[in-house]
């Protein structure tokens, strides 16, 4: 029987007749330390004939727990997803966070997975992993239910970068500070944005730098600024290097919102409707209004010097 990539209930799961290898967190980014998780639980389940899966929880808890300052995702759920079957996931059980869930006790939480999912045979988390009713569970709770059930506990120690631990919190504060280097090099992979590219008023071409522009809303916002990125439609792989422009763009509108824009460095034959990818690579400078539309040009042509120089060295 094949099973859906994605689910939002365990009854599909029921009915699997091979061994499930489950990983479970937010796993918000699938950073360095996510994968140092997950990627033990795909290997394991295919040498043994298994089944690879990750328990993760939407919305955030913080939506439960802090509802006025609830944490602003770095990758948006479907993304995230999308992420995860690259690792080489089976099955994504993308699990609603409610009070109900929040309140199972501790002792109880592998005891009603077990139930829920009959041929799990080895859970995988992280070290700090809390679980349960007033998130008193910890490794050696789950350890200790795992023995009464006959189940495997796989506990991975947080790895570190540059002297600390690598971290989804870590993630976003080099984010909204443009440190788009270390962003990368936590997560293990470029930053991404990925839409679909609509009409814009043509001011970009009336002034010599046409742009793509995509509505692209994240909860984790980049600082907003000029940034040096890659892009490609999503019927080619060939990259293509650019500018790209986050932020409200005082120079020529007063945005409610931000937007995202990306000059193509050698052009582009990407139309409004295609859907891009756009890997962010470095940041150049941080959005400011200049005095006139030829100060704001000349300055757009300083930021594609500079990228061109990026992308030579690179």
């Amino acid at each position: 029987m094949k099973l859906p990539s994605i689910i939002d209930s365990f009854d599909s799961l029921k009915v699997l007749n091979a061994p499930l290898h489950l990983a479970i967190g937010v796993f918000d980014g699938v950073h360095l330390g996510h994968k140092a998780v997950i990627g033990p639980a795909v290997l394991a389940s295919q040498k043994s004939g298994g089944v690879s899966a990750v328990l993760t929880f939407d919305p955030h808890p913080s939506r439960l727990f802090s509802p006025k300052e609830p944490t602003d995702l770095i990758l948006p759920i479907s993304v995230k997803v999308n992420v995860l079957q690259s690792m080489g996931v089976d099955i994504v059980i993308r699990k609603h966070f409610d009070r109900a869930y929040a309140s199972t006790p501790a002792t109880d939480f592998l005891i009603s997975l077990k139930k829920v999912l009959p041929t799990l045979a080895a859970v995988y988390v992280g070290s700090n992993f809390r679980f349960g009713k007033g998130r008193v569970g910890n490794v050696q709770t789950l350890i200790k239910s795992a023995q009464a059930l006959g189940l495997d506990v796989f506990s991975v120690d947080r790895l570190h970068f540059g002297g600390a631990p690598i971290s989804s919190t870590r993630i976003r504060k080099e984010l909204k500070k443009g440190s788009i280097p270390n962003v990368n090099a936590l997560l293990g992979y470029n930053y991404f944005t990925r839409g679909s590219v609509i009409t814009g008023e043509g001011l970009g071409s009336r002034i010599g730098f046409p742009t793509l522009n995509l509505n692209w809303n994240p909860e984790c916002e980049p600082r907003h600024g000029v940034y040096y990125v890659r892009f490609h439609s999503i019927d080619s792989s060939t990259w293509i290097y650019g500018v790209a422009n986050y932020g409200l763009r005082p120079t020529v509108a007063d945005c409610q919102s931000p937007l995202l824009e990306v000059h193509a460095l050698e052009g582009t034959q990407v139309q409004p409707g295609e859907t891009i990818t756009i890997e962010w690579l470095n940041f150049l400078r941080a959005e400011q209004k200049f005095p006139s539309l030829k100060a704001l040009s000349k300055q757009i042509g300083s930021d594609c010097a500079k990228a061109r120089t990026y992308a030579k060295n690179n």
